[in-house]
């Protein structure tokens, strides 16, 4: 049988004009929707099935987390995490809150402390009492830290990271940090589970505190300058040391400090451990901010390495002062209770 020729074949072969075109075009179409229809109705269904499953976890989360913290007040290592993201407050003061983590980051320094340092069951009855002892502690602490950053803020008061550091170094100098940063980083995640960087954290709340009150407390920067202009004008600083002192060990004493003192006597601020190691015998300091107060020191004597110094102090008025009366006009609300 002979092959068929090209126009019989073509003549099965409906012919597309432009009059025809759109039509089959429609009938080229609408076979594959029969396909793309049933593909699209399953993408919308895995986008809903996807959401709602993400939805789900997201509430069920929320609710785990919202149960361990305010009704169990877990505090653990997930937990801290969990708040170091999510801003779960702890307690209102004021007119601010108090984020749970500031809480968590108070209270874990503490139980580490005394779970590996002196071996405490916190499960037993005794440790229980304990650590609901420094639980309230440990959140009037953190709602104390948080008037303290108002009062601060209000009198234009901060703490850069660079006086951190610089206090550090200090520290560091007078060998109050240890032998070496690695063996200081290694007590502090030995007895706190605490980082250089958590330890930082700790000092400049601490520095903070120090200059508010620094800043509050007229009074004693009144009365420091009061007994220096009168040293300056040629007065004894014995006489000067009893007339004004609020340390009462020494200024009957003319403000002495009694033996002779090395850089590293840790009975001595810092600041005033760097005033008397840089002054020649016979001479006065200026006002030194110890962060508890203001002092001037006088070099009596320096024997080698050793000073034989007197001072005069002026304490500060405690931070409590200040942050009781701002409790008064704004009270604190905490969110769990212990």
């Amino acid at each position: 049988m002979p092959d068929p020729s090209l126009d019989q074949l073509a003549e099965g072969v409906p012919r597309i004009t432009n009059e025809t075109v759109a039509e089959h075009r429609e009938e080229v179409l609408g076979s594959a929707r029969k396909y793309i229809y049933p593909l699209q109705h399953s993408k919308h269904r895995i986008v809903i099935i996807t959401t709602s499953i993400v939805v789900i976890f997201v509430i069920a989360f929320f609710s785990y987390c919202t149960l361990a913290l305010y009704r169990f007040k877990s505090s653990s290592g997930f937990l801290y995490a969990v708040t170091r993201v999510v801003p779960f407050p702890v307690a209102r003061a004021g007119t601010g809150f108090v984020a749970y983590e500031d809480y968590l980051f108070e209270l874990r320094h503490y139980t580490h402390y005394y779970e590996t340092q002196q071996k405490v069951d916190f499960k037993s009855e005794s440790g229980k009492q304990q650590l609901a002892d420094y639980q309230k502690r440990a959140l009037e602490n953190v709602i104390n830290n948080a008037y303290v950053k108002q009062l601060a803020s209000k009198n234009k008061v901060s703490v850069s990271n660079q006086e951190v550091e610089n206090t550090l170094n200090t520290l560091r100098e007078q060998n109050r940090l240890g032998a070496s940063d690695k063996g200081f980083e290694d007590v502090l995640k030995d007895n706190f589970g605490w980082s250089l960087a958590d330890f930082k954290r700790a000092l400049k709340q601490q520095l903070l505190a120090q200059k508010v009150v620094s800043t509050l407390d007229t009074d004693a920067r009144a009365r420091a300058e009061a007994a220096m202009a009168e040293l300056k004008s040629g007065a004894d600083f014995a006489a000067v040391a009893k007339k004004y002192s609020d340390d009462t060990a020494t200024k009957d004493n003319g403000g002495d400090m009694g033996p002779p003192i090395d850089k590293s006597n840790r009975d001595l601020a810092p600041q005033t451990s760097v005033a008397i190691f840089s002054l020649p015998a016979g001479q006065i300091s200026d006002i030194v901010n110890t962060g508890y107060g203001l002092e001037i020191v006088k070099v009596l004597d320096v024997q080698g390495e050793k000073v034989h110094a007197a001072h005069i102090t002026f304490n500060f008025r405690d931070i409590s002062t200040y942050i009781n009366e701002l409790k008064e006009k704004k009270k604190p609300h905490a969110y769990i209770k212990i």
